[in-house]
C-alpha cells in the first residue's frame, strides 16, 4: 500500500490519507473515551443506572483485557514502511480494532432494544461494524499494524462486547 519509490508516501491522493487518519482516530482513545462518557451521563440522566455500569465495566475491562493480551503477545510493531502516526506499545492485538469493537458494538447494542425494528438493528449494527472495519484497515494502511493483529483485534473485542451483552441480558440491564 506504498509507493514503490517512496515508502514513506501511501499509494493514493492527499486527501484519501488524511481521510484514513481520520478514520484511525475514532478507534483513539479519546474518541472512544468521549463516545463512552457521553453515553454514561445520558444512562446515568435517564435513571439507567444498571446499563451504565455494564457499560463502564465492559469499557474498563476491555482496556485491561487489551493490555494483557499485549503485555503476553510483546509483538512488535511492523518496521517494513515508515509509520504516518504516532503509535506507543506492542502490536498484538491491535487496541485501535480490538477497543472499537467493545465500544461501538456496545453503544449499538445500546441504542436498540429487542422490540426495534429487524431492519433498524440492522442498520445500527452494519453502521457499527463498518465503523469498525475501516478504523482496522486505516492501521494496516498507516503502516503501523500487520493483518494480524486487526483481526486478533476485530475478534478479542467483538468477542468481549458480545460477553458483556450476554451479562446485560441476563441481569436486565436495558
Amino acid at each position: 500500500m506504498r509507493n514503490p519509490s517512496d515508502l514513506s508516501d501511501p499509494k493514493g491522493p492527499q486527501w484519501f490519507e488524511e481521510t484514513v487518519r481520520d478514520f484511525t482516530a475514532l478507534g483513539a482513545t479519546g474518541p472512544l473515551a468521549f463516545a463512552v462518557a457521553v453515553v454514561l451521563g445520558y444512562l446515568t440522566l435517564a435513571y439507567r443506572r444498571k446499563t451504565a455500569l455494564i457499560v463502564l465495566l465492559a469499557e474498563v475491562g476491555g482496556i485491561g483485557f487489551n493490555q494483557l493480551l499485549k503485555g503476553y503477545f510483546a509483538r512488535p510493531r511492523p518496521q517494513l514502511v515508515p509509520q504516518k502516526v504516532y503509535v506507543l506499545g506492542e502490536s498484538f492485538p491491535s487496541g485501535h480494532s480490538m477497543m472499537a469493537a467493545i465500544t461501538y458494538l456496545t453503544l449499538a447494542a445500546l441504542l436498540v432494544s429487542e422490540d426495534s425494528p429487524m431492519r433498524h438493528r440492522l442498520y445500527l449494527l452494519g453502521c457499527a461494524l463498518l465503523l469498525i472495519m475501516l478504523i482496522g484497515l486505516s492501521r494496516v494502511y498507516l503502516g503501523v499494524h500487520w493483518p494480524t493483529d486487526v483481526l486478533a483485534g476485530w475478534a478479542a473485542g467483538a468477542g468481549w462486547a458480545t460477553a458483556w451483552w450476554l451479562i446485560a441480558r441476563r441481569v436486565g440491564a436495558r
